[in-house]
């Protein structure tokens, strides 16, 4: 176990650096998923249609694959933009391909596949939503947009945020596939390194990158369950 004393600056940088992807991946999921459950529930067909085209795709696919296309397929999406033939967009796509570090990659890939199950958990909180008060709202002359951002989001935000918060758990631990697909620095590439390349035993090193992943994500599900035994008490 002297692995993890000699080697503890290697594991904090690795927690720091995972660190700041996981919040940054939170950010951008829970922004699109938000956007997301707002299409699905939208009074416009073609965005319900788009919603749940979206949900259906991420929620279903592997993320590997997310993490592959994103690694791999947008930067040589990027380096062949010319084939796009919109003003502006090919620029874009050019961009992703030249200016983004893995670091970018890992963020985009985390947050296009967990905004799929933040938009389910926002979703089931909108349902939750007596339908009473979107129907008092309606009835005071608000429109859509205004009855979602000051009736119903603040409420079904209330209702969702122990699934929220289990969505952004499972999102802490699927960035463990970051170091894998480029991204250097992170635990796991951390633990990659120190294994193959420094011939550091196996055990010892998992076992520090465990603890790397339980200090960020206990805390979090101490904090959901107290955030859930004060909604039960509330309730009664």
């Amino acid at each position: 176990m002297s692995v993890l004393v000699e080697h503890f600056d290697v594991f904090v940088g690795g927690f720091w650096l995972t660190f700041q992807l996981c919040v940054l991946a939170a950010i951008g999921a829970l922004i699109l998923g938000t956007i997301v459950a707002v299409m699905r529930i939208s009074p416009v067909p073609p965005l319900r249609w788009i919603g749940t085209a979206y949900v259906t795709v991420f929620r279903n696919c592997p993320l590997t694959i997310v993490f592959f296309f994103a690694a791999f397929g947008l930067p040589a999406l990027g380096s062949n933009a010319d084939f796009l033939r919109i003003p502006g967009l090919s620029s874009i796509f050019s961009r992703l391909g030249i200016d983004l570090p893995y670091f970018r990659f890992a963020i985009i890939a985390l947050s296009v596949y967990t905004a799929a199950f933040v938009c389910e958990a926002i979703r089931s909180g909108i349902n939750a939503v007596p339908p009473g008060q979107a129907e008092a709202a309606r009835a005071i002359g608000l429109t859509f947009s205004q009855n979602l951002r000051l009736v119903v989001l603040p409420q079904a935000w209330k209702s969702a945020i122990v699934p929220l918060g289990s969505v952004l758990i499972a999102m802490i631990k699927n960035s463990a596939l970051a170091g894998f697909f480029g991204l250097t620095g992170d635990l796991s590439n951390s633990a990659q390194n120190l294994t193959s390349a420094g011939g550091e035993p196996i055990i010892p090193v998992f076992i520090g990158i465990g603890i790397g992943y339980l200090i960020m994500t206990v805390p979090f599900g101490l904090f959901l369950d107290r955030v859930e035994r004060r909604r039960a008490v509330a309730a009664r």
